[in-house]
């Protein structure tokens, strides 16, 4: 089931074992190569200055509550993470990022994304347009599939589609 960014954080971590919840969601971990969502950074509910990693693949299930977890021994401080070292070095950040089309026209900034709950890959992400834009085109959704590239600075899309004047038939003779 796909849903937004706003509410996949700031929900709670529930343990299985306890019944309880064990830390809340502050911010994703998110693959730049493959716009997968490796894992959140978590604020612990034992200790508050520790700020732990919920890796993606150790979530059971996603209800409306959280992310249901077997115990609290699955979050993991950042540096203990030795394969996502460099994805957690780039801290890259979806939201904000410049959107622009392959010959570099600009299409706007990305307000928002909507991610797959069973698998944690982005399928879409939501571009916002300039003042002038949104009034002639509003807001754009992009599937994944029409991402070219991700560049530390912006998304490369494919072409838009221009919205080509379609004539109007002429009236048709009236042969009665």
């Amino acid at each position: 089931m796909l849903q937004l960014s706003a509410s996949l954080l700031n929900k709670s971590v529930l343990s299985l074992r306890t019944g309880t919840d064990i830390a809340t969601v502050l911010a994703p971990i998110i693959n730049p190569d493959s716009l997968k969502i490796e894992g959140f950074y978590c604020e612990d509910k034992y200790d508050k200055k520790k700020e732990l990693v919920l890796l993606a693949q150790d979530i059971r299930e996603v209800l409306a509550k959280g992310y249901v977890v077997n115990d609290h021994d699955v979050l993991v401080e950042a540096d203990d993470l030795v394969r996502l070292q460099k994805i957690i070095k780039l801290n890259f950040v979806l939201i904000g990022k410049q959107v622009v089309t392959l010959s570099k026209d600009k299409v706007g900034k990305v307000s928002d994304y909507a991610a797959d709950t069973s698998s944690m890959y982005i399928q879409k992400i939501y571009v916002s347009q300039s003042i002038l834009k949104s009034f002639t085109g509003g807001n754009l959704s992009i599937d994944r599939s029409q991402i070219n590239e991700i560049t530390p600075k912006q998304i490369i899309i494919n072409e838009l589609l221009s919205k080509a004047r379609v004539p109007s038939p002429a009236a048709a003779p009236n042969l009665t």
